[in-house]
């Protein structure tokens, strides 16, 4: 057995979400929203660090390690779940970052994020966006939208993940599941692939650079539904974070695409809840029309927002009405919505 498998097997069975391994302190757990010191542990070092974690690293794992990279994986302990594993390095040694991926893939319901999800989901071709910061839940909207799919219509699907996450069992469609570093080199030549084999669906864990957008524009080209997560904050961000990813010459070419092929933006932001034992979701909602086309092919980014909070009407909602529907609805506090908020004057 690992040495890490006891923490692990203690993290599940005491309620928390996350595990870090960090030199000079215990392990630490998350537990209601807070970082606990595993007080039985002794203090970890660089080099104890670097040990236990070596334990799980296959030999090319080790050895992209031992080049001093940060890397991504998934941890598999049978009978107690599956762990996404984040290795990095900071001045001090290697760390290691460990959360449990839940046993059931969550429903749109479950996670209570806006009705219109679904509606969204269950478009047929072009591209949805979902982004946020890191560790936002990006993944987890994705997994249940993708859920809601599988649950309501026959399609094929193909998921690239870096780590694999959610497992889907076939209900209506078909998968087929591909982890990068494990099952494709890269984003790039893993989205070429899928592209190639007529899927109605992909979902793509990270869209970040333009050889990657570029491909995800020509699968909506051929009538392929992508689903795809930017770290962006807002929907206008991560609408200029695509264009920006291109030379100035290609920007209005870009522009033209992104008008044509967007279905929808959602962007969120985790919060501590009122009671301070877990999170909750808050979502900025944009979805493609007539007028958004129009805003994007004139590169006219700045009135996104506006357009967002006039047309609550067409299922769309920004950050701040989202907060204000939360604070309403007992979830969160004013404070923590005052620290998330667009316009801070709303919350004081």
């Amino acid at each position: 057995m690992a040495t890490i498998d006891a923490y692990l097997t203690e993290m599940k069975a005491c309620g928390a979400s996350e595990l870090h391994m960090v030199a000079r302190f215990p392990p630490f757990l998350r537990l209601s929203g807070k970082l606990v010191l595993m007080e039985d542990q002794p203090a970890l070092t660089a080099q104890s660090n670097m040990e236990i974690l070596s334990e799980i690293f296959s030999p090319e794992q080790q050895e992209f390690v031992e080049n001093n990279q940060d890397f991504r994986m998934t941890y598999v302990l049978e009978g107690i779940g599956r762990f996404r594993c984040d290795i990095l390095f900071k001045p001090g040694g290697i760390c290691g970052y460990f959360r449990l991926i839940p046993d059931k893939i969550p429903t749109i319901d479950d996670l209570e994020l806006p009705p219109i999800l679904k509606t969204i989901a269950e478009h047929q071709h072009g591209l949805i966006l979902v982004t946020g910061p890191a560790g936002s839940g990006k993944s987890t909207t994705l997994a249940a939208m993708i859920n809601h799919i599988n649950e309501t219509r026959p399609a094929r699907i193909i998921t690239i993940e870096d780590p694999l996450e959610f497992i889907h069992p076939n209900k209506l469609c078909l998968f087929s599941q591909r982890e990068i570093g494990t099952h494709a080199k890269n984003f790039e030549e893993a989205l070429l692939a899928a592209s190639q084999e007529n899927p109605d669906i992909i979902m793509v864990g990270e869209m970040q650079d333009q050889e990657t957008i570029s491909l995800a524009f020509t699968c909506t080209e051929l009538d392929i539904m992508v689903l795809g997560t930017l770290n962006a904050n807002t929907a206008a961000d991560a609408i200029d974070k695509i264009i920006s990813a291109y030379p100035q010459n290609q920007q209005g070419q870009v522009r033209s695409m992104l008008a044509e092929s967007l279905k929808a933006v959602i962007a969120q932001q985790l919060l501590k809840t009122q009671d301070g034992k877990g999170c909750c979701v808050a979502n900025e909602i944009l979805i493609n029309s007539i007028t958004l086309a129009s805003i994007i092919r004139e590169g006219e980014i700045s009135l996104i927002d506006s357009l967002i909070q006039t047309s609550e009407g067409e299922g769309m909602q920004s950050m701040d009405q989202h907060l204000i529907k939360l604070i309403q609805d007992g979830k969160i506090t004013k404070n923590n919505a005052y620290i998330k908020a667009t316009d801070k004057e709303l919350f004081l």
